[in-house]
């Protein structure tokens, strides 16, 4: 069955730096466009990050320029390097991929806070 584990979340001070990572299973990895989402206490989810089979990437407009997507297919990880971090990322973090439905791991806290 397909499997998404997120780690690498925490507490960070404003203008620091984290990188997530999510580990998939079950899956043909390399195939499949991979997200990250967030979701804020009170909050609707949202996308931050999207990464094609081929590289391509996107982002929301709330994070181009701080955030950055990758992944490596020979791991079947998918990473979010978050920069420059504000208080307005903090939020819970959640890998996802879509296979005929949305399958999402158990998400990281993000903590920005000085």
């Amino acid at each position: 069955q397909v499997q998404l584990v997120e780690s690498g979340g925490g507490l960070v001070q404003p203008g620091g730096s984290l990188r997530l990572s999510c580990a998939a299973s079950g899956i043909i990895f390399s195939n499949y466009p991979m997200t990250w989402y967030r979701q804020a206490p009170g909050k609707q989810r949202e996308l931050v990050a999207g990464i094609t089979s081929g590289g391509s990437t996107n982002y929301a407009d709330s994070v181009k320029g701080r955030f950055t997507i990758s992944r490596d297919n020979a791991k079947n990880i998918v990473y979010l390097q978050m920069n420059s971090l504000k208080p307005e990322d903090t939020a819970v973090y959640y890998c996802n991929v879509f296979l005929a439905r949305h399958y999402w791991g158990q998400g990281t806290q993000v903590t920005v806070s000085s």
